[in-house]
């Protein structure tokens, strides 16, 4: 339960250290869609997925270990053929924990030079902007980035609105997406690792759900 708290805080803090809230969810949670809106409120954002591919594409010493690990030819015109990375590793868990170990640690590392930028740079200060950042990762806990974060957040949803939710936005089948869901951490476990849990069911907007985040991070991070 959220405390009856307001995310309005009228004293400036006189503590800049900056916050890391892990943002996680399973398929169809709507995370990334949680992960925009406040991108979009002046938070700063950063999509561990969508930064893994830029590290896998210019890191040199990450992409060498790829081509290393599966062959020069799984980069196909500059562009790492993700298709067939999930194909090799789909059926060989040593294949893929050992993508993990070359890309994981890069990602860690990234996240901590990201968190050291300037944050002034983002619309709307106040004192909850200025020093709470949000990391949003399908894998926050296997990948040990909940390691730097000071909370961690689970966004939730029934399985079925999950499911109708991934085939409209893929264009899938019910039996991918099924079978997408069970390679990933069942929600239940999320839910145990986390400090805090919002549902989004669709019953209230997008709008909402951040705002219940927000004050939930207000108890501490100002």
């Amino acid at each position: 339960m959220i405390r009856n708290q307001s995310i309005v805080n009228t004293q400036q803090s006189t503590d800049t250290t900056a916050i890391l809230i892990g943002l996680t969810g399973g398929i169809g949670s709507g995370k990334s869609t949680v992960a925009r809106v406040l991108s979009q409120m002046g938070f700063p954002v950063y999509d561990s997925d969508k930064e893994a591919q830029r590290i896998m594409h210019d890191n040199p010493c990450v992409r060498s270990q790829i081509e290393l690990l599966f062959g020069s030819d799984i980069y196909v015109d500059d562009r790492l053929d993700r298709k067939q990375v999930a194909r090799m590793v789909f059926s060989n868990p040593e294949s893929l924990q050992k993508l993990n170990s070359i890309v994981h640690p890069a990602v860690m590392f990234d996240l901590k030079q990201w968190m050291k930028k300037d944050r002034t740079e983002y619309p709307n200060p106040s004192p909850l902007t200025s020093r709470l950042s949000f990391v949003e990762s399908a894998i926050l806990f296997q990948s040990n980035l909940d390691k730097l974060c000071t909370k961690t957040i689970c966004i939730t949803a029934p399985l079925e609105t999950r499911i109708q939710r991934t085939i409209l936005r893929d264009h899938t089948s019910r039996e991918q997406v099924v079978s997408r869901i069970n390679s990933q951490m069942p929600q239940e476990e999320l839910i145990s690792h986390s400090d805090f849990c919002v549902e989004n069911d669709g019953s209230k907007e997008i709008s909402k759900i951040c705002l219940e985040i927000l004050n939930f991070c207000s108890n501490f991070a100002v």
